[in-house]
């Protein structure tokens, strides 16, 4: 298992512009906001006057993703962004996946740029892999990982417990002129779903896993990642086909390390041919070309 520093290196709708004193300033396609970043915990590279120049600041509370939008300027209640995948060698025809943008009552703003990273390999693998493909996305958010599987030539089953982040998904989708790929939509416990699944002896060819650290299902399920991940891997297990191609699992804001996340992912592969890797995605700043670990992963692909 190889311990890798990944970034999303193709991105052109979005920037780190600069970090350091546990902050972040990033561009989200025509604005610039400044988020907390505990890790950045060197000195700017920017002066202030750039810093002054964002649209809006977000003020943490002590609770879990808690607090709110200071805006500065003027920032449109959403806006479309774009990304346009890069599977490596594999062609694939309609490869801009678009999408909307808003600042909400979280510190998120309806992507993770860093994960891009996982869109262009998945989206490779799935182009050259020259057989029909079904691929489970859980914890699925805005849906950009499911539209760059559909993208490619999957059949996507996306699964989120929030009702809202599925219709964001669906919007995504349209914007994204998709609407012809085979994308089902789920409002569903992502851990109940699989369970059904594998009693109803359904397969998957690739599974996307993005957990939060803590959440809640639509009927008020608990998730605490420690407790309920391995248990979801498990299950897991009991989904994927005899010739799985790809498991891509990424953990934020957690104390574990890509070794122990790379060791889980290992074990649930342990009987299939293929290879793991496992890292940090990073994003690196503009200013003065520092790294900024935001998740830890790992993968697996067939060998």
């Amino acid at each position: 298992m190889n311990i890798t520093l990944l970034e999303a290196l193709h991105w052109k709708d979005y920037e780190l512009l600069d970090s350091g004193d546990g902050l972040k300033l990033e561009r989200f396609g025509p604005y610039r906001f400044v988020r907390p970043e505990v890790q950045a915990m060197w000195q700017r590279g920017l002066p202030e006057s750039a810093w002054r120049e964002a649209h809006a600041v977000f003020q943490p509370t002590n609770e879990e993703s808690g607090g709110h939008w200071d805006l500065k300027k003027k920032v449109d209640a959403r806006w479309i962004m774009e990304y346009a995948l890069t599977p490596g060698p594999s062609p694939i025809t309609k490869g801009n996946i678009r999408f909307w943008t808003m600042t909400t009552p979280g510190r998120h703003l309806g992507v993770f740029p860093e994960v891009a990273a996982h869109w262009d390999w998945m989206a490779g693998l799935i182009a050259r892999a020259g057989r029909p493909l079904k691929v489970l996305n859980l914890f699925g958010y805005t849906g950009l990982a499911s539209l760059a599987a559909a993208a490619a030539g999957a059949a996507v089953t996306h699964v989120d417990a929030s009702k809202k982040s599925v219709e964001w998904a669906r919007e995504n989708q349209a914007l994204s002129k998709l609407e012809e790929k085979p994308i089902r939509w789920i409002v569903d416990d992502a851990l109940k779903f699989v369970e059904r699944e594998g009693r109803r002896g359904a397969n998957y060819d690739g599974i996307i896993l993005d957990p939060p650290k803590f959440g809640r299902g639509p009927k008020g399920e608990i998730w605490e990642v420690y407790k309920s991940l391995p248990e979801l891997l498990a299950a897991c297990k009991g989904v994927l086909s005899a010739s799985p191609l790809f498991v891509a699992l990424t953990v934020y804001a957690v104390k574990a390390s890509a070794l122990h996340v790379g060791q889980a992912l290992d074990e649930l592969m342990s009987p299939f041919n293929g290879k793991t890797d496992a890292g940090e995605l990073v994003t690196r700043e503009k200013s003065r070309g520092r790294l900024v670990s935001q998740a830890v992963y790992s993968r697996w692909e067939q060998g």
